[in-house]
Protein backbone atom coordinates (compact mmCIF):
# COMPACT_ATOMS: atom_id res chain seq x y z
CA UNK A 1 0.00 0.00 0.00
CA UNK A 2 2.95 2.35 0.46
CA UNK A 3 3.57 4.59 3.39
CA UNK A 4 1.16 6.17 5.80
CA UNK A 5 1.50 9.96 5.89
CA UNK A 6 1.00 11.38 9.39
CA UNK A 7 1.05 15.07 10.30
CA UNK A 8 1.94 16.30 13.77
CA UNK A 9 -0.23 19.38 14.21
CA UNK A 10 -1.20 21.94 16.82
CA UNK A 11 -1.47 25.66 16.09
CA UNK A 12 -0.41 26.37 19.68
CA UNK A 13 3.36 26.65 20.02
CA UNK A 14 5.48 25.07 22.74
CA UNK A 15 3.47 21.87 23.08
CA UNK A 16 6.28 19.44 22.21
CA UNK A 17 5.11 18.94 18.64
CA UNK A 18 8.53 18.96 16.98
CA UNK A 19 10.13 16.94 19.78
CA UNK A 20 7.38 14.35 19.36
CA UNK A 21 7.76 14.22 15.57
CA UNK A 22 11.54 13.74 15.80
CA UNK A 23 11.39 11.29 18.70
CA UNK A 24 8.70 9.09 17.15
CA UNK A 25 10.63 9.08 13.85
CA UNK A 26 13.74 7.89 15.69
CA UNK A 27 11.84 5.34 17.77
CA UNK A 28 10.14 3.73 14.78
CA UNK A 29 13.40 3.76 12.83
CA UNK A 30 15.00 1.81 15.66
CA UNK A 31 12.14 -0.68 15.40
CA UNK A 32 13.05 -1.39 11.78
CA UNK A 33 10.46 0.85 10.15
CA UNK A 34 11.41 2.92 7.09
CA UNK A 35 10.73 6.52 8.16
CA UNK A 36 10.90 9.88 6.41
CA UNK A 37 10.40 13.09 8.42
CA UNK A 38 9.37 16.21 6.49
CA UNK A 39 10.21 19.49 8.23
CA UNK A 40 7.48 21.87 7.09
CA UNK A 41 8.23 24.58 9.67
CA UNK A 42 10.24 27.65 8.53
CA UNK A 43 11.90 27.64 11.97
CA UNK A 44 13.51 24.34 10.90
CA UNK A 45 13.55 23.00 14.47
CA UNK A 46 13.01 19.39 13.40
CA UNK A 47 16.00 19.68 11.08
CA UNK A 48 18.32 21.15 13.71
CA UNK A 49 17.08 18.71 16.38
CA UNK A 50 18.08 15.92 13.99
CA UNK A 51 21.53 17.44 13.53
CA UNK A 52 20.79 18.72 10.00
CA UNK A 53 21.44 22.28 8.82
CA UNK A 54 19.11 23.03 5.92
CA UNK A 55 20.55 26.48 5.20
CA UNK A 56 22.84 25.58 2.31
CA UNK A 57 21.00 22.62 0.83
CA UNK A 58 17.83 22.06 -1.15
CA UNK A 59 14.84 21.10 0.94
CA UNK A 60 11.10 21.23 1.33
CA UNK A 61 10.89 24.84 0.08
CA UNK A 62 12.28 23.92 -3.32
CA UNK A 63 10.11 20.80 -3.48
CA UNK A 64 6.93 22.79 -2.75
CA UNK A 65 7.76 25.30 -5.48
CA UNK A 66 8.46 22.37 -7.84
CA UNK A 67 12.01 23.53 -8.49
CA UNK A 68 13.29 20.02 -7.65
CA UNK A 69 11.73 16.64 -6.95
CA UNK A 70 11.35 15.71 -3.29
CA UNK A 71 13.57 12.63 -3.63
CA UNK A 72 16.60 14.83 -4.30
CA UNK A 73 15.99 16.66 -0.99
CA UNK A 74 16.19 13.59 1.25
CA UNK A 75 19.01 13.53 3.82
CA UNK A 76 19.94 10.55 5.97
CA UNK A 77 20.10 11.57 9.63
CA UNK A 78 23.57 10.68 10.99
CA UNK A 79 23.66 7.74 13.42
CA UNK A 80 19.87 7.38 13.27
CA UNK A 81 17.50 5.14 11.34
CA UNK A 82 15.35 7.74 9.63
CA UNK A 83 15.62 10.22 6.77
CA UNK A 84 14.57 13.86 6.66
CA UNK A 85 13.60 16.49 4.09
CA UNK A 86 15.00 19.58 5.82
CA UNK A 87 13.56 23.06 6.08
CA UNK A 88 15.12 26.52 6.08
CA UNK A 89 14.00 30.10 6.71
CA UNK A 90 13.32 30.39 2.95
CA UNK A 91 10.15 28.39 3.60
CA UNK A 92 8.62 31.43 5.32
CA UNK A 93 8.11 32.95 1.87
CA UNK A 94 6.25 29.94 0.54
CA UNK A 95 2.96 30.97 2.19
CA UNK A 96 2.96 34.09 0.00
CA UNK A 97 4.54 32.59 -3.11
CA UNK A 98 1.97 29.78 -3.29
CA UNK A 99 -1.08 32.05 -3.05
CA UNK A 100 -1.53 32.57 -6.83
CA UNK A 101 -0.66 28.95 -7.67
CA UNK A 102 -3.33 26.58 -8.97
CA UNK A 103 -4.15 23.75 -6.50
CA UNK A 104 -1.77 25.33 -3.98
CA UNK A 105 -3.15 23.21 -1.13
CA UNK A 106 -1.99 20.04 -2.87
CA UNK A 107 1.65 20.92 -3.54
CA UNK A 108 2.98 18.77 -0.68
CA UNK A 109 0.75 15.83 -1.60
CA UNK A 110 2.06 15.99 -5.17
CA UNK A 111 5.67 16.22 -3.98
CA UNK A 112 5.39 13.25 -1.59
CA UNK A 113 3.38 10.92 -3.85
CA UNK A 114 6.45 9.40 -5.59
CA UNK A 115 8.04 8.63 -2.19
CA UNK A 116 5.22 6.61 -0.67
CA UNK A 117 6.52 3.25 -1.83
CA UNK A 118 9.98 3.91 -0.34
CA UNK A 119 8.84 4.33 3.27
CA UNK A 120 6.53 2.77 5.84
CA UNK A 121 5.92 6.19 7.41
CA UNK A 122 6.14 9.77 6.20
CA UNK A 123 5.83 12.17 9.14
CA UNK A 124 5.23 15.90 8.65
CA UNK A 125 6.13 18.46 11.31
CA UNK A 126 3.99 21.59 10.85
CA UNK A 127 4.50 25.20 11.88
CA UNK A 128 2.47 26.32 14.94
CA UNK A 129 -0.24 27.92 12.81
CA UNK A 130 -3.18 26.96 10.61
CA UNK A 131 -1.84 28.65 7.48
CA UNK A 132 -1.23 27.35 3.97
CA UNK A 133 1.73 25.15 4.94
CA UNK A 134 -0.34 23.32 7.54
CA UNK A 135 -3.26 23.00 5.12
CA UNK A 136 -0.82 21.42 2.64
CA UNK A 137 0.25 18.91 5.28
CA UNK A 138 -3.33 18.03 6.21
CA UNK A 139 -4.30 17.64 2.56
CA UNK A 140 -1.38 15.27 1.98
CA UNK A 141 -1.98 13.18 5.12
CA UNK A 142 -3.84 10.01 5.92
CA UNK A 143 -4.10 10.98 9.59
CA UNK A 144 -2.89 13.38 12.26
CA UNK A 145 -1.32 13.16 15.69
CA UNK A 146 -2.13 16.09 17.98
CA UNK A 147 0.42 16.76 20.75
CA UNK A 148 -1.15 18.48 23.77
CA UNK A 149 0.88 19.71 26.71
CA UNK A 150 -0.29 18.93 30.24
CA UNK A 151 -0.50 22.57 31.27
CA UNK A 152 -3.04 25.28 31.91
CA UNK A 153 -5.22 26.14 28.89
CA UNK A 154 -4.14 22.95 27.10
CA UNK A 155 -7.60 22.52 25.64
CA UNK A 156 -7.66 26.11 24.42
CA UNK A 157 -7.48 26.11 20.63
CA UNK A 158 -8.16 22.40 20.29
CA UNK A 159 -11.75 23.06 19.25
CA UNK A 160 -10.52 25.46 16.58
CA UNK A 161 -8.04 22.86 15.36
CA UNK A 162 -10.83 20.28 15.17
CA UNK A 163 -12.91 22.75 13.16
CA UNK A 164 -10.01 23.19 10.74
CA UNK A 165 -9.57 19.42 10.43
CA UNK A 166 -13.27 19.17 9.65
CA UNK A 167 -13.02 21.81 6.93
CA UNK A 168 -10.03 20.10 5.32
CA UNK A 169 -11.81 16.76 5.51
CA UNK A 170 -14.91 18.13 3.79
CA UNK A 171 -13.21 20.26 1.15
CA UNK A 172 -9.81 18.70 0.40
CA UNK A 173 -9.17 15.32 2.03
CA UNK A 174 -12.24 13.20 2.90
CA UNK A 175 -10.04 10.34 4.15
CA UNK A 176 -8.29 12.41 6.86
CA UNK A 177 -8.61 10.97 10.39
CA UNK A 178 -7.23 11.66 13.86
CA UNK A 179 -4.83 8.87 14.81
CA UNK A 180 -4.51 10.11 18.36
CA UNK A 181 -3.86 12.88 20.88
CA UNK A 182 -0.42 12.67 22.52
CA UNK A 183 -0.07 14.12 26.03
CA UNK A 184 3.30 15.82 26.58
CA UNK A 185 5.22 17.72 29.28
CA UNK A 186 3.54 15.83 32.12
CA UNK A 187 4.67 16.77 35.62
CA UNK A 188 3.60 14.08 38.07
CA UNK A 189 4.21 16.44 41.01
CA UNK A 190 1.35 18.76 40.07
CA UNK A 191 -2.37 18.21 40.40
CA UNK A 192 -2.83 20.41 37.32
CA UNK A 193 -1.09 17.93 35.01
CA UNK A 194 -3.33 15.15 36.30
CA UNK A 195 -6.43 17.31 35.75
CA UNK A 196 -5.40 18.08 32.17
CA UNK A 197 -4.92 14.37 31.44
CA UNK A 198 -8.41 13.66 32.79
CA UNK A 199 -9.97 16.51 30.78
CA UNK A 200 -8.31 15.57 27.50
CA UNK A 201 -9.23 11.90 27.89
CA UNK A 202 -12.80 12.88 28.69
CA UNK A 203 -13.11 14.91 25.47
CA UNK A 204 -10.95 12.82 23.12
CA UNK A 205 -11.37 9.05 23.21
CA UNK A 206 -8.41 8.60 20.84
CA UNK A 207 -5.91 9.92 23.40
CA UNK A 208 -2.81 7.69 23.56
CA UNK A 209 -2.25 5.81 26.81
CA UNK A 210 1.44 6.79 26.85
CA UNK A 211 2.18 10.13 28.51
CA UNK A 212 5.43 11.97 27.78
CA UNK A 213 7.00 13.34 30.98
CA UNK A 214 8.53 16.78 31.36
CA UNK A 215 12.30 16.09 31.35
CA UNK A 216 15.32 18.36 31.36
CA UNK A 217 17.22 15.97 29.10
CA UNK A 218 14.43 16.12 26.53
CA UNK A 219 14.67 19.89 26.28
CA UNK A 220 18.48 19.77 26.16
CA UNK A 221 18.78 17.20 23.35
CA UNK A 222 17.82 19.48 20.39
CA UNK A 223 20.53 22.00 21.25
CA UNK A 224 23.06 19.20 20.71
CA UNK A 225 21.47 18.12 17.43
CA UNK A 226 20.69 14.72 18.94
CA UNK A 227 17.49 12.75 19.38
CA UNK A 228 16.60 11.70 22.91
CA UNK A 229 17.65 8.14 22.01
CA UNK A 230 21.24 9.23 21.52
CA UNK A 231 21.34 11.96 24.17
CA UNK A 232 19.73 10.06 27.04
CA UNK A 233 18.86 6.56 25.78
CA UNK A 234 17.94 5.08 29.15
CA UNK A 235 15.99 8.07 30.43
CA UNK A 236 12.27 8.39 31.16
CA UNK A 237 11.59 10.44 28.03
CA UNK A 238 13.28 7.96 25.68
CA UNK A 239 11.35 5.07 27.24
CA UNK A 240 8.10 7.04 26.94
CA UNK A 241 8.63 7.91 23.28
CA UNK A 242 9.50 4.30 22.50
CA UNK A 243 6.23 3.27 24.17
CA UNK A 244 4.33 5.91 22.20
CA UNK A 245 5.84 4.60 18.96
CA UNK A 246 4.79 1.06 19.89
CA UNK A 247 1.26 2.28 20.58
CA UNK A 248 1.15 4.12 17.26
CA UNK A 249 2.24 0.94 15.47
CA UNK A 250 -0.48 -1.03 17.22
CA UNK A 251 -3.16 1.47 16.20
CA UNK A 252 -2.45 1.13 12.49
CA UNK A 253 -2.61 -2.65 12.43
CA UNK A 254 -6.27 -2.05 11.76
CA UNK A 255 -7.42 0.51 9.15
CA UNK A 256 -7.83 4.07 10.49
Amino acid sequence: MGSRIVTFVNQKGGVGKTTTAVSVSAALGRRGQRVLLVDLDPQANASSASGIDGTDRIGVYEALLEEVDAKSCIVQVPHEHFDIIPSSTALAGAEVELVPVMARERRLATALAPLRDQYDWIFVDCPPSLGLLTINALTASDCVVIPVQCEYMALEGLSRLMDTLGLVKRALNPALTVLGVALTMYDSRTRLSQQVVEEVRKHFEKTFETIIPRAVRLSEAPSHGLTIFRYDPGGRAALAYDALAAELLARVEVPV
